[in-house]
């Protein structure tokens, strides 16, 4: 899979850098609104549980404390080392899991759970443990449920891992970014590459089935050279996956990120020429492009998975649960399913409020029209197959693409002549540099886009 990027046109994909959603979801976040309230999506969830339901389910935990704040962070998270803080945020995420298991059909199994912040393994192995034995009181976990949790190398010793091993995660993913100590001290993530290795041996050791390592590019004073320097570093790990994310200077929206000297930044092109070496490293040494920013061994699930074109996205990127319906718990978390995406709140004290009203903490949400679900379909099967039966689509949804789709297949023609598509009466194909422009391909099928602030963007950059 390694040949296709060794030729990339890094002034192409400047041509095409602009702001752009991720589409983790579609329609995406900045549509949710208010006037979908906690009452509404009680009444979703009663309505998709009539009994006899058993359909599969993935959860979402979200916790937001970290120990410290590092400048390039782009979550939803609180710095805190104040124990008994975490210690009530715990009690009430408990009540908010109880409150809608209490909604849920009995019969329906989870096949998959993460845990996401922040940092869980800010927690201590007793709260991890107490929080998971919640979970599985509260519903009915499959004995092959793929479960998994991010790591910070730095807030953990061995009895975290054995922890989350006796509580039945399987799958970790570990936040490194970048080796190099001038970059780490830019960002105030200091973490010697000791403590990673150490970190992932004994993750090993225990018997983590999928391990995957998040880098950073387009950091403060990353260069080709030593970015290159952590990228052989990894792969000499062997990692199941890697995922290699594009940097987000978005300070209107995270404004700590003002603590990044913007003139340390790579520039635009540097940042290109960075994100091409990695590709062609990581491709020649022998790892499969899945899309966006993951990479996977080939035999790895996530890999399978695109071969099968069974990939899926949800709001963790890509994933291999297409069919479950997801619950998020804990501020900022959000659920989707059927119609509806719902979002809790996102500060403490308003999700403290809600819950202690004896409500669900939604705050805002999203009921789906028919034309989102089919733009929704459309995009999901680009993003993941990496080209569309046009065929299918008119029998799965009773349309004429051509017709339907007309202003969006307009939108494909300059894609089309800068070699990115190929677009022809029953397919739509995404080829070449095309495969590092998916979020501007999807964005020609995103009705919303022009509703969007153009002022104050919402979205990073697509490259």
């Amino acid at each position: 899979m390694g040949r296709p990027f060794l030729n990339i046109d890094v002034a192409l994909l400047k041509k095409y850098d602009r702001p752009g959603p991720r589409y983790t979801s579609y329609p995406t976040a900045p549509l949710f609104h208010p006037s979908f309230t906690a009452g509404d999506f009680r009444d979703e969830i009663l309505a998709t549980n009539a009994p006899g339901t058993t359909s599969e389910l993935s959860l979402y935990v979200h916790i937001p404390f970290c120990d410290t704040l590092c400048f390039f962070c782009g979550c939803t998270m609180l710095v805190t080392r104040d124990r008994k803080r975490i210690d009530e945020y715990l009690r009430y995420l408990k009540t908010e899991i109880t409150r809608v298991a209490e909604l849920v059909a009995p019969g329906r199994r989870v096949t998959q759970l993460h845990w996401g912040g922040g940092t869980p393994t800010h927690l201590t192995p007793e709260q991890m443990l107490d929080l998971a034995a919640a979970l599985r009181s509260a519903f009915t976990f499959s004995p092959d449920a793929e479960c998994s949790v991010e790591v910070d190398p730095r807030e953990l010793d061995r009895r975290h891992l054995e922890a989350l091993a006796e509580a039945g995660f399987n799958r970790m993913s570990m936040g490194v970014q970048d080796f190099e100590l001038q970059v780490q001290s830019a960002v105030n993530r200091i973490q010697p590459e000791s403590i990673s290795r150490q970190v992932y041996t004994w993750a090993r050791e225990l018997g983590f089935s999928s391990i995957n390592i998040d880098l950073m590019y387009g950091l403060p004073h990353q260069t080709v050279e030593s970015f290159r320097r952590t990228i052989h570093g990894i792969i000499e790990y062997s990692p199941d996956r890697i995922a290699v994310f594009n940097y987000a200077h978005v300070p209107w929206l995270k404004p700590h990120q003002k603590l990044i000297h913007q003139e340390a930044l790579p520039t635009p092109e540097a940042k290109l020429d960075i994100l091409k070496m990695t590709i062609e490293l990581l491709t020649e040494s022998g790892f499969e492009y899945i899309g966006m920013d993951h990479f996977a061994k080939p035999d790895d699930e996530l890999a399978r998975a695109r071969a099968s074109r069974t990939l899926y996205r949800n709001f963790q990127g890509y994933s291999t649960k297409a069919g479950a319906d997801l619950y998020g718990f804990g501020m900022s978390a959000i659920s989707h399913f059927q119609n509806v995406y719902a979002q809790n709140a996102k500060a403490l004290p308003d999700y403290y409020k809600a819950l202690d009203a004896g409500s669900l903490a939604t705050v805002v949400g999203y009921r789906m029209t028919p034309d989102d679900h089919v733009r929704k379909h459309v995009i999901m099967r680009l993003m993941c197959d990496l080209e569309l039966d046009i065929a299918s689509i008119e029998r799965r949804f009773g349309i004429r693409f051509a017709e339907y789709f007309g202003l969006s297949l307009a939108a494909l023609t300059p894609l089309e002549e800068d070699g990115l598509v190929k677009c022809t009466a029953d397919r739509i194909q995404i080829v070449g540099p095309g495969r590092l422009l998916l979020r501007n391909i999807a964005m020609c099928f995103d009705a919303y886009l022009d509703r969007l602030s153009k002022d104050k963007p919402v979205f990073s950059r697509t490259v």
